[in-house]
């Protein structure tokens, strides 16, 4: 979950400084300025750590040329993620539209406007992270496996339901611990018949 927090932040600041880029573009367009021959372009990127609600994330933040680039996310200076992760994954998983997440982000930052375009390609790329998570090799054997549910509230079929996420843990042979698996319940309640159909799988 982490890695996918970490990619879901990095992929939204870099569409930020997209949008930055093509508006920086249209305004040069209807109103040139001079001495501004070469057009605002990327610049690579820098490492920055912050704080987030699980820890420490080591973003890879996107630079441009001229550095007027001035993210909304993680602005400069700043060392800490307030419920960013959180927010935008708990919006995602709840089967929000594009534009109800835009309204929402914009409500959690102080009326930072991200376009429903820029979510959207936030949430593509999470999707194509997620489906090589879920079709990975596992390793042959995990010593230390353990098997445990939790209840979330999970938008289905446009109304709101709590159901029973499965979640299969396992320690591998250096001690680590491996998220091997989250399956959503057909029931509020977790059930030994589910257990089984996970187990098969």
């Amino acid at each position: 979950m982490k890695q996918i927090k970490k990619r879901l932040v990095e992929r939204a600041l870099a569409g930020e400084l997209d949008a930055h880029l093509k508006s920086e573009a249209s305004a040069e367009a209807i109103l040139p300025r001079r001495g501004s021959a070469n057009a605002n372009s990327r610049n690579g990127s820098s490492k920055k750590t912050v704080q987030s609600e699980d820890g420490e994330l080591e973003l890879s933040i996107t630079r441009d040329r001229n550095g007027s680039f001035e993210p909304v996310l993680v602005p400069k200076h700043q060392r800490r993620i307030a419920g960013l992760d959180e927010k935008i994954l708990a919006l995602y998983a709840r089967g929000n539209s594009t534009r109800d997440i835009s309204a929402q982000l914009k409500e959690l930052y102080g009326g930072a406007q991200i376009s429903a375009t820029v979510i959207s390609e936030v949430i593509d790329s999470v999707s194509e992270d997620v489906k090589a998570w879920q079709s990975r090799p596992l390793e042959e054997v995990y010593p230390i496996v353990y098997l445990d549910a939790l209840y979330v509230n999970i938008k289905i079929s446009g109304r709101v339901s709590k159901r029973s996420v499965y979640v299969v843990l396992g320690i591998d042979k250096e001690g680590d611990k491996q998220l091997l698996g989250l399956w959503i319940g057909e029931a509020e309640a977790e059930g030994a018949k589910f257990w089984l159909k996970v187990l098969r799988t």
